[in-house]
């Protein structure tokens, strides 16, 4: 290709870029001073490029007027951590039975190194336009404060209910977004970045769910949207098509019907109980796909399976 087809090429670049921003103008204005919760997990958070991404895509998101509120998990990096420590883990139903020594290497993994690892991307990704991270635990500020997860099991043999302790596991309680409500609406650009612990009434410290921490707070800070990134496309139906759209009442039935299975029920359940709450909707979508954010947001296409009333 000569210089002349090369910049012919490149000039036609830059009139689709161009469109594109112009065909988004719509959804950049809805979201104007929104709040947007974001769910970030899954392995894609393990990757380092793709972290970087999804960084630069919250900082262009605050440059566009919308608060985003990042709240991450990081049950790999926890599995992982535990292993070379020689602690070994115990599961109830999936969920990870938490004793003191499991409790310890969460909050070091979760309010540590993952939590300040994301908030320095942001930094970084933000730096000329000076749009910073900020590393918070629920134990920061009374953000949230938890009671003790309670569980029960059907005993196979007696078909009787018993109670299972899963030990230092909680659920939020009640959620004071006073702090995150400060950042988000300061003079500066901060983008809040929350780990999933928390702190009862009586001091202890308690792991909980990302999922449910996201929800929780999107229903305190009475968010617009809530974006639930994980390792699938979304919600499928019995033939493995993408649900596009569903309502509560949908999303309900999908778990009744078996439509929804594993991991994708909690999910589901934690977006019926957002949107009670008050969020405006919740998508659940793919966090390995980069820029899922910007395609869900500001395009009319969409990503992923939106729940909504």
């Amino acid at each position: 290709m000569n210089d002349k087809s090369q910049g012919e090429a490149n000039h036609g670049e830059g009139w689709a870029t161009a469109k594109t921003l112009a065909e988004a103008l719509p959804y950049i204005q809805r979201y104007d001073r929104a709040t947007v919760v974001i769910k970030y997990g899954g392995h894609a958070m393990g990757e380092e490029e793709v972290a970087k991404l999804f960084a630069a895509d919250a900082v262009l998101l605050k440059m566009l007027g919308v608060h985003p509120v990042i709240v991450h998990g990081g049950g790999p990096q926890i599995s992982a951590m535990l292993e070379r420590a020689g602690v070994k883990s115990t599961f109830i139903d999936g969920l990870r039975v938490t004793d003191e020594a499991t409790m310890e290497v969460a909050e070091m993994v979760l309010s540590g190194a993952i939590n300040k690892e994301i908030a320095n991307w942001i930094t970084l990704a933000g730096k000329e336009a000076d749009v910073r991270g900020v590393g918070l635990s629920g134990k920061d500020a009374r953000l949230i404060t938890v009671e003790k997860v309670t569980r029960t099991k059907k005993d196979p043999d007696s078909e009787i209910e018993k109670l299972v302790d899963l030990g230092f596991v909680g659920d939020p309680k009640r959620v004071d977004p006073k702090l995150i409500e400060a950042l988000i609406y300061a003079d500066e650009d901060y983008i809040p970045v929350i780990a999933p612990i928390g702190v009862a009434e009586d001091g202890q410290t308690y792991n909980i769910n990302a999922d449910t921490v996201a929800g929780a707070l999107a229903g305190a800070l009475n968010a617009k949207r809530m974006l639930l990134l994980t390792d699938v496309a979304g919600v499928l139906d019995a033939k493995g098509e993408l649900i596009r759209q569903m309502s509560v009442a949908e999303a309900r039935a999908a778990i009744r019907d078996g439509v929804a299975t594993g991991g994708m029920i909690p999910k589901l359940e934690t977006a019926i109980a957002a949107v009670e709450a008050g969020v405006g909707a919740v998508v659940i979508l793919d966090g390995r796909r980069p820029h899922a954010l910007l395609v869900e947001l500001f395009t009319e296409h969409g990503a992923g399976t939106l729940v909504c009333e």
